[in-house]
């Protein structure tokens, strides 16, 4: 959708949940239309994610030694395009759980300005499944998972 200006033009809603991380953009990452390619808005994302647990100290040793809940595999991933991000630079990505299960974790992401404020992008959710490393059967989060979740759980909407 773009406005009279060219603009983006998105309904939003402050999200008082979750957070924002900063995330760049490079030239060599627009395809030949001057538009970020389509795959690259996943990347935002799991950069994102990235960052968010090693600010909180939780990041792969050296030897690649998964951490604990850290090995997971992608079960869903889902993302609506709003409107293209057509020049290199600073961009933010809003990040949040919406729900942790057993051995499920879903969450959300919103690709948007820098500040945060209200162009967005896209915006979708992944899922991800905690297994085991060595069965590569779903297994249980831990509780220490559990309550780091807890910190980004998007809370239910008002009815």
């Amino acid at each position: 959708m773009a406005g009279a200006a060219g603009e983006p033009v998105t309904e939003w809603v402050a999200e008082p949940y979750g957070f924002l991380i900063p995330v760049a953009v490079h030239f060599d990452e627009l395809d030949s239309f001057r538009m970020l390619y389509n795959s690259r808005y996943g990347v935002l994302v799991e950069r994102a994610w990235i960052a968010y647990w090693q600010q909180r100290g939780l990041a792969y040793t050296t030897d690649w030694t998964p951490l604990p809940d850290s090995f997971n595999v992608v079960k869903e991933f889902r993302i609506t395009f709003e409107a293209p991000i057509d020049h290199p630079g600073e961009y933010g990505v809003r990040i949040w759980i919406e729900r942790i299960g057993r051995t499920s974790l879903t969450y959300g992401f919103r690709v948007c300005s820098a500040d945060g404020g209200p162009t967005t992008y896209a915006y979708g959710m992944r899922t991800l499944i905690h297994v085991d490393p060595e069965t590569r059967r779903p297994t249980e989060w831990s509780e220490e998972a559990r309550k780091l979740a807890a910190e980004l759980l998007r809370p239910a909407p008002a009815v």
